[in-house]
C-alpha cells in the first residue's frame, strides 16, 4: 500500500515506522515546509492518505484528497466543528472517509465502557460525573477529540445533563472537563462517577502514541477497497 502522510509531527513519524514495519511505502510527505506539494498529481500516486495535521489543515487536506480519489483517513482534532460537511461531502462525491478521535484499541473499548456505564447510571441520580484528560504541552486544542466523544456519549444518555464545560460545571446539568497540559504525555482519559458514599472511576492511559499509529495504519488497510464514511466501530466491531 501507497501511503500519503498529512502531518509529520510525532504522531506523523510514528505513523511512517508504524507504516513501514507493516510493509507499506509512504510515498508523499506533506508538512508545513512543503503545503504546495499537496496537489492531485501527488496525491493520486497514493492508494491512501492518512491525515494527522493540524486543526486549520484538516478540513482543506481532507477534501484535496477527496478531489484526487483517495481514501483518507483522518485522526486530527480540533476541526470538528466541520466533521458533518465532510462527511456530507463524500457521501455525495462517493469517496472514502474514516475518523476518529482516537486510533487506539484500549481507548475504543473504553469509549464502550462509558456508554454501557452511563446507561446505568441514568437511573442511579446519586452519582454526578465528571471527566478529565491529560495531554502533551504540544496540543493545542482542549478538551481532547478523546474526551469529546466521551462526553458527548454521556450526554446522549443521561437525561439530567445538558452539555459539557471546560475546566467547570456552572450548575447540576453541565458535565465538567478538565484539561491539563504537561510533559509528553500521550493522552490519559477518565471518567469519574462520585457519590455521598463511594467513587467509581474508569480510564485509559496510553503508553506512547504507537497503539495510535497503528490503529491508523490498520484503517487505512480496511478502507482501501470500500466508499463512505467510516470509524473504530467498523474496524474493531465494538
Amino acid at each position: 500500500m501507497k501511503i500519503a502522510l498529512l502531518g509529520y509531527g510525532k504522531m506523523g513519524r510514528e505513523i511512517e515506522k508504524t507504516a513501514l514495519e507493516r510493509n507499506h511505502e509512504v510515498i508523499l510527505v506533506i508538512d508545513v515546509d512543503n503545503q504546495h506539494e499537496l496537489n492531485g498529481n501527488n496525491l493520486k500516486r497514493a492508494d491512501v492518505a492518512i491525515d494527522f495535521s493540524t486543526p486549520s489543515a484538516a478540513f482543506s487536506n481532507i477534501l484535496a484528497c477527496f478531489s484526487a480519489g483517495i481514501p483518507v483517513v483522518c485522526g486530527t482534532t480540533g476541526w470538528l466543528d466541520r466533521i458533518e460537511e465532510v462527511k456530507e461531502l463524500c457521501r455525495e462525491q462517493n469517496r472514502t472517509f474514516f475518523y476518529a478521535t482516537n486510533f487506539s484499541l484500549g481507548a475504543n473499548i473504553l469509549f464502550a465502557l462509558n456508554r454501557h456505564l452511563a446507561g446505568i447510571m441514568d437511573n442511579i441520580p446519586d452519582y454526578d460525573v465528571e471527566m478529565k484528560e491529560i495531554h502533551h504541552i504540544h496540543k493545542v486544542d482542549a478538551p481532547s477529540g478523546t474526551a469529546i466523544t466521551l462526553a458527548n456519549d454521556l450526554l446522549g444518555i443521561l437525561h439530567r445533563k445538558q452539555k459539557w464545560e471546560l475546566d467547570r460545571a456552572s450548575d447540576d446539568s453541565i458535565i465538567k472537563i478538565t484539561a491539563v497540559r504537561e510533559g509528553e504525555v500521550p493522552g490519559t482519559h477518565s471518567i469519574t462517577w462520585d457519590s455521598a458514599v463511594d467513587r467509581i472511576q474508569i480510564s485509559h492511559e496510553a503508553k506512547s502514541r504507537k497503539g495510535l499509529a497503528l490503529g491508523a495504519v490498520l484503517a487505512a488497510e480496511f478502507i482501501q477497497d470500500k466508499k463512505g464514511v467510516y470509524s473504530m466501530e467498523d474496524l474493531i466491531r465494538i
